[in-house]
């Protein structure tokens, strides 16, 4: 059953989503929009930065979320911007249908291929999207995977903005998880300063810091006896096959 709803929920990808980037040349996301007539994309000269590219707060974070990072910018760092970015909300700009069907339980979607989480209510609307990074492919501090595991969760466990994880980096503590919401074992969605716009984390899904305090203060509801185990549900998408992916750029 659970492989049913994996496929099902896979198989439901916007068609503008699927011309998203598979782009061999440069790891960040960003760049690979820049081949779409939807996007311009600028090279960051010295001295520029976030704020100083784009003043107006909202249409900042609306580049970002398109980019996938708010990592401080350098000099050659290639961004993608909306060709018509005074008028795009952050709903023109998701990566997620903005309605799948209704569920008895709210739910939380994870695409690691577009580096997305979206929000839907029990009525199966989009409520808020972002940015993730999910686990990269080899640990920074060992040989092994760090890939996020897959599959259908609920949340069990939260906490504030002094979570901490308990085992990474291996011998130096633990990394600040800001308002860490646990889905299995050690694995959690939880903020992060460091969105790179590609897969770079120990096997969390991290996300925009402002964006898991919302999920965890004004979505999230942990699955406990209290409620039945019902609570938020979590869907982490597995990784596209290489084959598939250049496929689906095909538009095949």
């Amino acid at each position: 059953m659970k492989r049913l709803i994996i496929f099902l929920t896979f198989s439901l990808l916007p068609l503008f989503s699927m011309a998203e980037p598979a782009n061999t040349e440069s790891p960040y996301y960003g760049t690979g929009l820049c081949k779409y007539p939807l996007y311009k994309c600028l090279t960051v000269q010295s001295g520029q930065s976030w704020d100083k590219l784009f003043p107006d707060e909202t249409q900042r974070d609306l580049v970002q979320r398109l980019n996938r990072t708010y990592n401080p910018l350098w000099p050659g760092k290639v961004i993608a911007v909306p060709q018509n970015l005074d008028g795009v909300t952050l709903f023109d700009l998701s990566p997620f249908e903005l309605k799948i069907d209704p569920s008895p339980d709210k739910q939380i979607i994870v695409d690691q291929e577009k580096l997305a989480w979206a929000a839907y209510d029990q009525q199966g609307q989009l409520v808020k999207w972002g940015p993730i990074s999910s686990g990269r492919d080899k640990c920074s501090d060992s040989n092994n995977s760090c890939r996020t595991l897959t599959g259908i969760f609920k949340v069990f466990s939260k906490e504030n903005e002094k979570c901490r994880s308990n085992a990474f980096p291996a011998g130096k503590g633990g990394a600040s998880m800001p308002y860490c919401m646990f889905f299995h074992k050690g694995f959690a969605l939880h903020g992060s300063e460091d969105i790179p716009g590609y897969r770079a984390s120990h096997g969390c899904v991290r996300m925009f810091t402002d964006d898991a305090k919302w999920l965890n203060h004004e979505f999230v509801t942990i699955s406990d006896k209290e409620n039945n185990f019902t609570g938020t549900i979590v869907i982490v998408r597995p990784l596209l096959s290489p084959d598939v992916y250049k496929k689906l750029n095909k538009g095949l």
